[in-house]
């Protein structure tokens, strides 16, 4: 299954998420709302981890050199790491600092309609940048769960776009409900804890995404590559047994090493001839590999 395309999905997110800070900003200086700036905080970090994506997407295109002749295809997850970091520090631990700073000095929230209006708009932004990432994650996505996606998924940036649109679509539901109990009580404190409740939901978030990318960082195998590539190997009247078979992530490709022991009574020419055409078999089924590496052995 050939790998979805995230650009699409990162310019709509941070289209959304532009028009959404400037309008926080605005109405969090218009009503003193700490929610409110939280957020603001939240989507400008958002913009600023979309351009971080689109840096790590393009220099992961490089081409290949003598010093990295498999490419740069993980060039894309250390941005991604980045992103995470970003939104651990500039979204989640600053949130909670100006939360803790509000509580322990109250503001009074004015203007609280405006505020409300503002979020509500945000949301229905939002709700579209994540309803266009995921019509470009369906065709990987498939019949999976949308978790079994994100643990799954080779596409750094689009774990990263999904997730930030989620943790957004959330947060304003935080900022919503807290700013609402502000107007109901006369409380700020409300509103304070609003966006320490945002800062926990941002760092929850990055950490989540900072351990999957992590786990691409190392070398996650593609699991069902691998499987069927086995699958296949052992159909094949050449193969006697196989004995390793792996398939790792690189980027938007997968290197797959394979160890088999192929029939004593094979010519050289003729096992060539069909390490070829099973090699050959594997890249049309599947279309993100791109290195084969065959070792005849009888011994793992």
């Amino acid at each position: 299954m050939s790998s979805p395309t995230p650009t699409i999905a990162i310019f709509y997110a941070f289209a959304a998420n532009l028009g959404i800070a400037a309008a926080k900003t605005f109405a969090a200086f218009w009503t003193g709302s700490g929610s409110l700036l939280a957020e603001a905080i939240h989507s400008f970090a958002d913009c600023g981890n979309q351009v971080l994506l689109l840096i790590g997407m393009k220099r992961s295109e490089k081409i290949a050199t003598r010093k990295h002749p498999m490419g740069f295809g993980r060039e894309s997850y250390i941005w991604s790491m980045m992103v995470a970091f970003t939104l651990f520090s500039v979204g989640g631990v600053f949130s909670i600092y100006e939360g803790w700073l509000r509580y322990t000095h109250p503001h009074t929230v004015e203007n609280e309609g405006v505020a409300l209006l503002v979020l509500l708009i945000a949301l229905g932004m939002e709700y579209f940048s994540l309803k266009k990432a995921l019509a470009v994650i369906q065709p990987e996505k498939g019949a999976r769960s949308l978790w079994q996606w994100f643990k799954e998924t080779q596409s750094s940036e689009l774990m990263v776009v999904t997730g930030e649109d989620l943790a957004a679509l959330a947060g304003l539901g935080i900022a919503l409900v807290m700013l609402g109990l502000t107007m109901i009580t006369g409380n700020t404190a409300h509103d304070a804890a609003g966006s320490m409740l945002i800062g926990v939901l941002l760092i929850t978030v990055a950490v989540v995404v900072g351990t999957e990318v992590h786990s691409l960082l190392l070398g996650e195998a593609a699991v069902d590559i691998s499987d069927n590539v086995q699958h296949y190997l052992e159909s094949q009247p050449c193969v006697l047994q196989v004995l390793n078979v792996w398939a790792i992530n690189h980027g938007n490709n997968v290197m797959v090493s394979i160890k088999a022991e192929l029939q004593p009574d094979m010519a050289v020419v003729n096992a060539v001839n069909e390490i070829n055409a099973m090699e050959q078999q594997i890249k049309q089924t599947h279309a993100r590999v791109k290195w084969i590496f065959f070792e005849i052995d009888n011994a793992d």
